[in-house]
């Protein structure tokens, strides 16, 4: 079967900034299509070379500079931390010729993060985030809803709404959350192919980049705390909770969750706290950044996931996490995404804050049926919090229609984030 090309979001962010820097990192978890994305905009003369090729690597870790020596065409380097030596040669080969859109490097680990790397590239380098696959992406759509709620023209949009001929209800939101957006999976048809897909997915990563970044002395308890973090996806991040079933001391529980972060398997939402409101919670939240992957772990079923209101609860809200990462790292304005959350259990489950310090309050429901209590913590937050800044407030749901329940409060179908 022939694969698909996506045309990804970030190919025009990257092709820029080619143009403007001299070395572009494109990062993010493997198999989400980074070699497929570098290939597309190569030009006819592009050096291209990937880590993986052991003879390659073989010479990269002999002769770091001569391995990066080239004249002015674009090098592309595939999967670099496996080198990461490299970098030092790098900076000193784009100190000496200073023209831009020296190097493409990708990476399959946040390579930052690596206690092996001496070298940041400050100044010389700028870091491009690809995560798997949005469904704007798989559609082929370019988002909008974001910037008609910032621009307010929300409703003009509503009046004037085209969406996709694709008729969704909750089965489907269900169905293409456990399939999830890694390319390969996508052309994948039976939940027990796609589940064995995932699970040797974690296996290379375990066998195979994980001792790039970390020293794992216990797979068995790497194994389980994946399992454990993948049923804490959308929860509060409680490290004393999430070790309680393990076996593993404090320092090495760490270790192992840090490890797993700069492989691009989960992350942190940081809680919104920009306001003299003392009750404020400061706990990050946790999320898998895939939830094909996530379901696979949790060996989540459709026909159950469908009826069991804390699973699909669960596999939405990541779900629609996904989705709004992937749409705002896009996006060529700057957004924040944070979470809400005090102490009196008011929650909000996602805040975007825009540069101009407006805000969007978005609440995720698995269910069809929206009412005025879904608005309540939206509500509350805007007459006490918000005060003069602007404010929107969403609930994301399964049903199909837009609704206004008052000023600048929407029932929003989850497909809007896309079509």
């Amino acid at each position: 079967m022939k694969q698909t090309i996506y045309r990804r979001w970030q190919q025009d962010k990257i092709i820029q900034a080619l143009s403007t820097r001299r070395v572009l990192l494109l990062t993010g978890p493997r198999q989400s299509g980074k070699t497929t994305l570098a290939r597309e905009i190569s030009v006819p003369d592009t050096i291209y070379r990937t880590l993986d090729d052991l003879t390659l690597l073989e010479a990269a870790l002999s002769d770091p500079l001569g391995f990066v020596s080239h004249s002015n065409q674009l090098m592309i380097i595939d999967e670099v931390q496996r080198a990461p030596m490299l970098l030092r040669a790098i900076k000193q080969d784009v100190d000496e010729n200073q023209e831009y859109g020296r190097f493409l490097l990708t990476g399959s680990t946040n390579i930052q993060s690596m206690p092996t790397v001496q070298e940041s590239l400050a100044g010389r380098i700028r870091k491009i985030r690809l995560r798997p696959l949005a469904l704007g992406e798989v559609q082929q759509t370019r988002p909008n809803l974001l910037a008609n709620i910032f621009s307010r023209t929300f409703a003009a949009f509503v009046e004037d709404r085209r969406f996709s001929s694709v008729i969704y209800d909750k089965d489907l939101y269900i169905s293409q959350a456990l399939t999830g957006g890694f390319p390969e999976v996508l052309r994948m048809h039976s939940e027990n192919e796609k589940r064995q897909w995932h699970k040797d997915y974690l296996s290379v990563l375990i066998e195979h980049d994980l001792k790039d970044i970390a020293q794992i002395r216990r797979k068995d308890g790497l194994n389980k705390l994946i399992e454990v973090l993948a049923a804490w996806s959308a929860k509060y991040i409680d490290i004393s909770a999430i070790g309680s079933s393990l076996s593993l001391s404090r320092p090495t529980l760490d270790n192992y969750i840090n490890a797993l972060e700069a492989l691009y398997l989960v992350e942190r939402v940081r809680p919104w706290h920009n306001t003299d409101y003392d009750r404020v919670s400061r706990q990050d939240k946790l999320f898998m950044t895939d939830t094909g992957l996530m379901g696979s772990i949790l060996r989540w079923r459709f026909d159950h996931v469908r009826l069991n209101g804390q699973q699909n609860g669960k596999l939405m809200e990541t779900f629609v996490y996904n989705q709004l990462a992937a749409i705002l790292e896009a996006d060529d304005k700057d957004y924040f995404l944070y979470h809400y959350r005090d102490r009196e259990k008011r929650e909000i489950d996602f805040m975007i804050e825009n540069e101009d310090g407006n805000l969007l309050g978005l609440e995720v429901k698995s269910g069809a049926a929206v009412t005025k209590s879904s608005f309540k913590h939206l509500c509350w937050f805007r007459d006490h919090i918000a005060k003069d800044r602007i404010f929107t407030g969403i609930v994301l749901y399964t049903g199909r229609e837009i609704l206004s329940f008052e000023e600048n409060m929407w029932a929003v179908p989850i497909h809007c984030l896309w079509t």
